[in-house]
């Protein structure tokens, strides 16, 4: 499974973001390793330097092998809320994903 994190010009990507969000996706869709080609996670501040309530975004599109991509939105308060709120959501189309191929075979 490849993986690739994505910031906006308001997020500043550092070796040690890419590393513990590449590290937590593998973790949390390990069990989907056979069905899935790449993530791309996507971060970004919509408000850029000015306050807003969750203004954070987090975009996870997973390519599934012979599959259309699955993608996921959320807005937070942090990209760590937004990040495991998408992950959440992720988790639950690929369950279904999966089922459904399983039914087919």
């Amino acid at each position: 499974m490849q993986i690739q994190i994505n910031t906006d010009n308001n997020i500043e990507n550092s070796e040690r973001l890419t590393n513990f969000f590449s590290n937590e996706v593998k973790n949390e869709l390990e069990r989907f390793d056979n069905l899935i080609t790449r993530v791309e996670v996507h971060f970004g501040d919509e408000n850029s330097e000015k306050f807003g309530k969750n203004d954070k975004r987090c975009l996870i599109e997973v390519r599934v092998a012979k599959k259309e991509p699955v993608a996921v939105t959320d807005y937070a308060d942090t990209i760590e809320k937004a990040f495991n709120n998408s992950l959440t959501k992720v988790k639950k189309v690929l369950n279904s994903t999966h089922e459904k191929m399983r039914e087919n075979y």
